[in-house]
């Protein structure tokens, strides 16, 4: 599947230091340390709907971890996966009366076009679900030969794992088995399927079915993969047995990031299989929280469509922290926007303070599990020194611009 375009990022003088980030798993932050290169793999869209804000604060969030590994120097190693088929997509597609895959087409479309206008750098690989059926395939044989999956013997052909074959289950979420039962209904968990060893045994191959898409299984039968087995063999094939960072929205901690390491951890033998499990936090709006269901979402093409710079867009979903759940308001966007022509006039000074504190004290603020309203407040401040004549570096105002770019994805 092809990615989306990608575009020059500034090379800033000097080189970044370490990355600290807040692992879920030990509940703390703690330093990155690739080896060399950092390697990533985010869960992407299931492409039944348009890109929301939570989708792009998502994205962002592990843009700014690709541009910080990137300053240190590091080689990065990006991964990121489209559910092309999945039952929400199925059902989208028979609700409107539409052909699944144009549907999942067009929603990956304007995915990249988002994407691009957000200048998000694209991952070195962009996997969909269906090419990777074969792989997935294999390695539920795998899980079945080595005894940690098992078949529901009422001839449909589907498989579960056992989460008996993980005895670390729950490491990552720290959640309580009641919790887990609470919560695995409302994210694609079917605890009362009968046949099932265990309520929170997660599906691995959905035998095929009459007026549903299926693939060749090889032993396994016609049919198709199950969500978590599939962001677990993506990753393996093209990261290895462990990676650096498996990122996600907050609302995949449990069960799908949970699943898919205990799955990738059975199939290699090697755990963790992430060294950070990070999690960013929900947008909501006005308050509220955003969901499909309450029919409140904000898309990034429709703000695109009204003529919203995408900048704008970028920097106030930034002025955050990633990881806490945040509203989106009018004011909100509209603070963005004022922040941005501030910018843009600093940026456009023939003079202004050191730039070169300005972007140690950025990379710092970054650093520090991507602080960025430390860094934004770091820009206004030298922004308003600036617009008041303060300062002399006359290579200032463009390291500025390079900073906000290379670290912050912001273009002035």
């Amino acid at each position: 599947m092809e990615s989306w375009v990608g575009h020059e990022v500034p090379r800033l003088p000097g080189r970044g230091g370490p990355l600290a980030l807040f692992d879920s798993a030990r509940r703390e932050v703690v330093p990155s340390t690739p080896d060399g290169a950092g390697s990533m793999y985010v869960c992407g869209i299931t492409p039944y709907d348009a890109t929301h804000l939570g989708h792009a604060a998502t994205m962002i969030t592990f843009d700014l971890v690709q541009r910080m590994w990137r300053d240190a120097g590091l080689d990065v190693r990006y991964v990121q996966n489209v559910t092309d088929i999945d039952d929400p997509l199925l059902e989208r597609a028979a609700r409107d009366g539409e052909d699944w895959k144009v549907l999942a087409m067009r929603e990956t479309a304007l995915f990249r076009e988002d994407m691009e206008a957000l200048r998000i750098i694209p991952p070195a690989h962009y996997v969909g679900a269906v090419e990777s059926i074969p792989d997935i395939a294999d390695k539920v044989q795998v899980l079945l030969k080595d005894g940690a999956a098992y078949r529901i013997e009422d001839g449909t052909g589907d498989v579960y794992f056992d989460i008996s074959a993980a005895p670390a289950f729950g490491y990552e979420s720290h959640l309580t088995r009641e919790q887990m039962l609470e919560i695995f209904p409302e994210r694609g968990g079917d605890p009362d399927r009968a046949g099932k060893r265990d309520p929170l045994d997660p599906l691995l191959w959905r035998g095929a079915r009459e007026d549903e898409p299926s693939w060749p299984g090889g032993d396994l039968g016609a049919g198709r993969p199950g969500w978590h087995i599939e962001c677990a063999v993506i990753a393996l094939h093209l990261l290895g047995d462990r990676i650096d960072v498996q990122g996600g929205g907050n609302d995949l901690l449990f069960p799908h990031h949970e699943c898919s390491a205990a799955h990738a951890e059975r199939l290699t033998g090697e755990a963790p299989f992430a060294q950070h499990y990070v999690h960013a936090g929900m947008i909501g709006l006005n308050g509220e929280k955003m969901s499909k269901s309450k029919g409140n979402l904000v898309f990034v093409s429709r703000l695109r469509a009204d003529r919203v710079d995408p900048m704008a867009v970028r920097l106030a979903l930034l002025g955050g922290h990633y990881r806490t759940d945040r509203s989106w308001t009018d004011d909100l966007l509209g603070a963005a926007q004022e922040r941005l022509v501030r910018w843009r006039r600093a940026a456009a000074a023939p003079a202004g303070p050191s730039g070169a504190d300005l972007l140690a004290g950025v990379r710092a603020r970054l650093a520090d599990d991507l602080d960025t309203p430390g860094a934004i407040a770091l820009a206004d401040a030298w922004a308003d020194r600036t617009l008041t004549g303060t300062g002399s570096d006359r290579d200032a105002p463009a390291l500025f611009a390079d900073t906000l770019d290379a670290l912050l994805g912001i273009r002035l």
